[in-house]
């Protein structure tokens, strides 16, 4: 735990070299700009000889029209920028004439631009904002949650170990969604010249661990309330095995992603998923710990009602596991459910939906954990009212002990003031005799 609170550390204090999408928008332009340059200016050196006319051949800051005569109609392909970006195949035309090249027909963004309406445009930044609001609430709860998990001895125990790597796995989640999203599209980035990819392609990997993690860490508490109700065994050991599921199966699945990522897709910041192969590699062992999760759900589920059904169930027993349901279960549906409903249905569930309840409603999802596991414990509130009956009672004591030492003070500052005056009478008295 140490280790990863270190590793953690120093990822999120390091400096991040990331490339801005926008940088490479503009390096992919200056790029196409210095080679239209080129080809002109070997085109003018071949026709030097001959006497000019038409229309030269010019860069219109983001495609080469190369030299035409009057009457001409130039028709080129979108700019590979564009074509790169947009993935359209669409062409573009312009009309040589005697005043020079015409306008660009039909409009440039219809042809090879963005498809997508203001609607749509409104509705992602709805949902980015909404997700940046949940990931950072869910933060400052579980940072809280796991500062209190941490300082109550009473509360160590494998059950809130296995909650504290799950809150863990929460925040690492959420600092690496806000870390993408401030490098993908904080649009105050500098950008050079010769930008490198490394930092980017850095933290685009910690994204992945990050998110596959926090979903084996989802599996591992339905493993554990599925093993505590069915078998009796060693807290100590299984704690070792959920461990290495919670954060050793994601670290090999995300060295393969990386791995197919170089050989198979090596493009941008990693941010494109062409190749659906290393796509797989991510989305394919979440998926399987969303359904394996979700049978946990139904057999926890079968067999606390068989156990609180079971007439020889004490009544110990039975608010043990009535606890154990209140505390667990409720969670559990929140795990996973939603993902089924998605994979089930699968496209007769419009794609707004998915992002939607995946990334705008998911996000508040550590909020609730951190509720729930913690806020909300029974144990955690006892020892809090147990904590908060100690400062009373101090309280309290400190000041009847203040009061009785104020009384004694006055009673004493009463008799010394009795004692001078009628030392000083005496002294009157003496004198005038």
């Amino acid at each position: 735990m140490k280790v990863l609170l270190f590793l953690f550390f120093i990822w999120t204090c390091a400096p991040t070299e990331g490339r801005h999408p926008n940088c490479n928008f503009l390096l992919e332009v200056e790029r196409d700009h210095a080679e239209c340059l080129r080809r002109l200016r070997e085109e003018k050196e071949a026709t030097s000889s001959r006497k000019e006319s038409g229309c030269r051949g010019v860069w219109d800051s983001i495609a080469c029209w190369e030299r035409a005569e009057v009457g001409e109609i130039v028709t080129i392909p979108c700019p590979r920028v564009l074509k790169t970006v947009f993935g359209r195949n669409g062409n573009i035309s312009r009309n040589c004439t005697s005043a020079g090249w015409s306008d660009i027909f039909p409009n440039i963004t219809s042809v090879c631009g963005s498809n997508t309406s203001q609607d749509k445009l409104i509705f992602y930044t709805v949902v980015q904002t909404l997700y940046t609001l949940g990931h950072s609430l869910s933060l400052i709860a579980l940072i809280t949650g796991s500062a209190v998990l941490c300082l109550f001895r009473k509360l160590h125990c494998t059950r809130n170990y296995i909650h504290l790597n799950l809150f863990l796995s929460f925040i690492l989640r959420a600092v690496a969604v806000l870390a993408k999203d401030d490098i993908l599209f904080n649009r105050t980035s500098q950008c050079s010249n010769q930008p490198s990819l490394a930092g980017c392609k850095t933290s685009l990997v910690f994204f992945q661990y990050f998110i596959m993690a926090n979903f084996f860490w989802l599996l591992v508490e339905g493993l554990y309330l599925h093993t505590l109700l069915v078998v009796i065994f060693s807290e100590n050991r299984h704690f070792i095995v959920y461990l290495f599921i919670g954060w050793g199966i994601p670290a090999v699945f995300v060295f393969v992603w990386v791995m197919m990522r170089i050989y198979l897709e090596d493009t941008g910041c990693w941010e494109t998923n062409d190749n659906p192969i290393p796509n797989w590699v991510i989305n394919g062992p979440i998926g399987f710990s969303i359904m394996v999760n979700f049978l946990l759900f139904v057999s926890i589920i079968r067999i606390l009602v068989q156990k609180l059904r079971c007439p020889d169930v004490g009544g110990n027993d039975q608010s043990q596991y009535r606890r154990l349901a209140k505390s667990t279960l409720l969670l559990i549906p929140l795990f996973g459910i939603h993902y089924v409903i998605f994979v089930t249905l699968g496209e007769s569930i419009a794609e707004d939906y998915k992002i939607f309840f995946d990334l705008a409603l998911g996000s508040f999802q550590g909020l609730v954990v951190a509720i729930l596991y913690c806020f909300l414990n029974s144990e955690l509130q006892v020892e809090l009212k147990r904590i908060w009956r100690i400062m009373c009672l101090n309280a309290h004591l400190s000041g009847h002990h203040s009061n009785s030492t104020f009384r004694s003070g006055s009673e004493l500052m009463a008799q010394s003031h009795r004692n001078s005056r009628a030392q000083s009478i005496m002294q009157s008295e003496t004198t005038v005799l």
